[in-house]
């Protein structure tokens, strides 16, 4: 029986990509400015067929473009944040390559990039054009997922981009916390975080499918105030005091305490 509900699931899943799919080319062919409303409805229906609960606190930025950088945690984040807002998310390199995941990311207009600082630097011009088109992007600074209870440095050289000018103003930055609380309403703690922080090299299908069979999962989305580099002498100190402000946030999730 443990099983069935993971096979199923998937099932569900591969599914509901298949009716959404072809909606979705249709649009970037012909409506292009609708081009992330498709993939959020897919990742509404994910978060459901995965019995993820999403709890969302603070506001929103709704300037567009915004640059969103969240903790990252797991591949559960995409669907988590997708469902959410609508943009692009910025991932690493291998994604592209992997089974169904890579051909959906590209649907959504994902870019794609090596976790290296040059790398990052000669991708600026393509996440300086989505920015211009008025796209959101979703960055993990990062560069990797943590545990999901303590966060790695976020990397300054993701924060370039706010010193460009969008429209002659710099791009306005929201930190935002992701927080995976409780699993069937039991508050999650540093030895079962396991089950939803992939990690490392763990196999990625075989994490999957092991959450597969576990409950429901309370995600938490924490808006934070947004910035921009007008408010810092230097995009180390931007990445800093974002990293500071989401760090706090995610220990208060963890402990079922609000924002201040």
């Amino acid at each position: 029986m443990s099983n069935i509900r993971p096979f199923l699931t998937v099932l569900a899943v591969l599914l509901w990509a298949g009716i959404l799919i072809p909606f979705q080319i249709i649009t970037l062919l012909a409506f292009k400015q609708h081009r992330y409303r498709i993939p959020q409805i897919f990742h509404k229906g994910i978060c459901w067929l995965l019995r993820v609960k999403v709890v969302v606190s603070g506001q929103i930025e709704q300037t567009q473009p915004t640059l969103f950088v969240i903790n990252h945690i797991s591949w559960l984040d995409i669907p988590v944040i997708g469902k959410v807002i609508q943009g692009s998310f910025v991932a690493k390199k291998e994604v592209q390559s992997y089974p169904f995941v890579g051909a959906i990311s590209k649907l959504q207009q994902t870019i794609f990039i090596k976790r290296t600082r040059p790398a990052i630097k000669g991708h600026k011009g393509e996440m300086q054009e989505h920015l211009e088109n008025g796209d959101n992007l979703f960055l993990f600074p990062e560069g990797t997922s943590s545990n999901g209870i303590i966060i790695q440095n976020f990397k300054s050289a993701y924060f370039g981009l706010a010193e460009r000018e969008i429209n002659g103003h710099h791009l306005k930055v929201q930190p935002v916390t992701i927080a995976y609380s409780r699993l069937n309403g039991i508050a999650l703690t540093r030895g079962t975080m396991g089950i939803i922080a992939w990690v490392g090299d763990e196999e990625l299908l075989s994490h999957v499918w092991a959450f597969l069979k576990r409950g429901t999962i309370t995600a938490e989305l924490r808006f934070h105030p947004p910035v921009t580099i007008d408010d810092y002498d230097s995009r180390k100190t931007m990445a800093s005091d974002c990293q500071l402000s989401i760090a706090k946030s995610l220990s208060r999730a963890l402990t079922g305490r609000e924002e201040p």
